[in-house]
């Protein structure tokens, strides 16, 4: 199956102050994010791939929130945890957010929703990959 929901893991290297869209500059402390989507478009979970390429430098454009996050130089995808054929996109977001030693980052990848955001951090980057496989139900790591 090509569409679904995924989720990736961002581990920030450094703090950073960056500019996204119309959320104007955001502030993101060192740590590891979680960024929930949906792969349901055009492409399906080819989508991910565009997003390892912007993360890699190999590619400018940015179309959603998470890609100016990923374009930064000190981000960089440490996981992909999806769940084929399934739009379960807000159930993982509000999922994590309910996970101890996450905080959500309001606003954030949720413009096409009535969620507060689709993007969670954490500072144990192996305690928030194990919450984002428990989320999507032990989901297909990609």
């Amino acid at each position: 199956m090509t569409e679904g929901t995924y989720t990736l893991v961002v581990e920030l290297a450094a703090p950073a102050t960056v500019e996204v869209g119309a959320l104007g500059d955001r502030e993101f402390r060192a740590g590891y994010y979680a960024y929930t989507g949906s792969a349901f478009g055009p492409g399906g979970f080819a989508r991910v791939e565009r997003h390892r390429e912007l993360a890699a430098g190999e590619r400018d454009a940015r179309h959603w929130h998470v890609d100016y996050l990923l374009g930064h130089p000190d981000a960089g995808i440490d996981a992909v945890v999806r769940t084929a054929g399934a739009d379960v996109e807000c159930a993982v977001g509000r999922a994590l957010a309910g996970e101890d030693g996450t905080e959500r980052v309001e606003g954030f990848g949720a413009s096409d929703c009535d969620c507060d955001s689709h993007l969670v951090y954490a500072e144990d980057g192996a305690a928030l990959r194990r919450a984002v496989e428990r989320a999507h139900g032990n989901g297909e790591r990609a």
